[in-house]
């Protein structure tokens, strides 16, 4: 079998809270692999650990408040990025590991043009002259199915509609080939049909260029059709993980399956759309035992007490005793 791209072992990362309110374990104890070429989606409500967990992979945890715990491993091709010295991760970041922020007018910088912006770091890394960088601007804008990449070269972000400045972004992330790009909501602030056009045109090269993807997204129908496996997060903790479309098609945690019937079909005849009662909890201070015991359907008193691991299901793993003791889970 081919060796991981990236593992993941056991992260933690707390935040320590102001005015001695406790520290938020806003990721505790996520491990996955990701392979050369996979889509990994990651999906759960707001506040569930998505983001921090991507932005513990390139170490962009503003410290303090926030710190990764001794004991997490991040190993990218072999390498822990949680003992690289600084020079050494800047030397990774952008050229093997590249990431896509969820706003794009909150991540250029509007005073210059969005060609200069993607051509700089062609100069810095690529050690380009300015005109070869422009034409690599120009190169990378034409690649990701920008109209007229010779005129938007010269646009600025306050120019460009959000579908293009969320494309200008993916251009700047591919710009030197990575092996891994991480998208953080890509397509939060697109219409639907800019998302399914942008999603498609990333498929598209991804096939072409060969890297791997983390998709953060809250978005089910998308993650549905553009990853390969699953990682569904609840209050800092992976619930379940498999294979997209057998966790579509068979969810086995509860929360899994609320957040399936909490978006609509296309197909099959119309049912009501049901929620999600209570709200997740607060990270400082989480319950004891099952953290989604308080708002899961199916709560069993050993739900309230006990911490669950998580357990094999058909080729998934999902966190819950309903499947503790190959499914004898009991009151």
């Amino acid at each position: 079998m081919t060796e991981p791209l990236l593992r993941v072992r056991d992260l933690k990362t707390y935040f320590v809270t102001e005015q001695g309110r406790g520290t938020a374990r806003a990721v505790d104890g996520v491990s996955f692999d990701l392979y050369p070429g996979e889509t990994l989606g990651i999906v759960g409500e707001s506040g569930c650990g998505k983001t921090v967990t991507s932005l513990s992979i390139l170490r962009l945890i503003p410290e303090p408040p926030g710190h990764i715990r001794p004991g997490s491993l991040i190993e990218f091709e072999g390498r822990n990025l949680l003992t690289l010295a600084p020079a050494e991760l800047r030397a990774i970041r952008g050229n093997q590991i590249a990431m896509v922020f969820q706003e794009p007018m909150t991540s250029l910088n509007p005073v210059f043009t969005v060609g200069d912006q993607i051509a700089e770091a062609a100069i810095i890394h690529q050690h380009l002259s300015r005109k070869a960088a422009r034409a690599r601007a120009i190169e990378m804008l034409t690649l990701v199915g920008i109209p007229d990449p010779a005129e938007t070269v010269d646009h600025y972000p306050h120019q460009l509609s959000g579908g293009m400045r969320q494309r200008s972004m993916i251009a700047m992330a591919l710009l030197l080939t990575p092996e891994l790009v991480i998208m953080d909501e890509p397509t939060s602030a697109l219409d639907v049909v800019a998302q399914r056009s942008l999603m498609v045109q990333i498929k598209e090269l991804q096939e072409q260029l060969g890297f791997a993807v983390i998709f953060v997204t809250h978005d089910m129908s998308l993650v549905s059709h553009f990853s390969d496996r699953l990682m569904v997060m609840y209050a800092g903790r992976v619930d379940e993980f498999g294979p997209t479309r057998q966790v579509f098609d068979s969810p086995q945690h509860p929360y899994t399956i609320g957040l399936t019937e909490a978006f609509p079909s296309i197909t099959g005849p119309r049912v009501p759309l049901t929620g999600i009662p209570g709200s997740p909890p607060n990270l400082a201070s989480p319950p004891p035992g099952c953290r989604f015991a308080p708002r899961c359907p199916k709560v069993m008193t050993r739900c309230r007490e006990e911490s669950p691991e998580l357990y094999p299901v058909n080729g998934t793993l999902v966190r819950c005793f309903l499947h503790a003791d190959g499914g004898a889970g009991h009151d």
